[in-house]
């Protein structure tokens, strides 16, 4: 097997977005042992739960989000990660600006949803209702096979 690919998702809080993503990837990536995923947040608390609602739409997936509590972004979790996902372009430059040895790791993850109204950004749902959520869950699903395959041939080419 390949060597394992360290997913990290950043959004501001880790408790809407980032948890999302990363129990969706965890969900794609079931059964693989040469990936782990992992999120934290820009300005994140340590501790706090996911949001409400983003626990309800990873349940209507039948998607599994337990023992998770927010973490804010640290040099630990960068040395960890292979790979960084950023849901805008503001935490890209926060992670670019604060963290520069490991801005080669960086990406903004809806650059891998294919075409987007957001321009690669996926927009803040909290307090917009579920709906807004379900939006964010749809890029999602649209970047996440992008993202492995993209995983997969950067490492079988690195």
């Amino acid at each position: 097997m390949s060597a394992t690919k360290r997913v990290l998702f950043v959004c501001t809080g880790n408790t809407c977005r980032s948890p999302m993503a990363e129990a969706m990837f965890r969900e794609a990536t079931d059964g693989r042992d040469d990936f782990d995923a992992a999120s934290a947040g820009v300005a994140a608390s340590r501790g706090d739960a996911a949001s409400r609602e983003t626990l309800t739409v990873l349940k209507s997936r039948n998607i599994p989000l337990t023992d998770f509590r927010s973490q804010p972004v640290s040099a630990d979790l960068l040395d960890w990660a292979t790979h960084v996902f950023a849901m805008t372009s503001g935490h890209l430059s926060a992670l670019e600006a604060r963290w520069p040895g490991h801005a080669g790791k960086f990406y903004l993850l809806g650059e891998f949803a294919g075409e987007s109204a957001h321009r690669g950004e996926v927009p803040d749902p909290i307090g917009m209702g579920r709906e807004a959520y379900e939006e964010v869950a749809s890029v999602f699903e649209k970047a996440i096979p992008a993202i492995i395959a993209y995983c997969d041939a950067v490492t079988q080419d690195g």
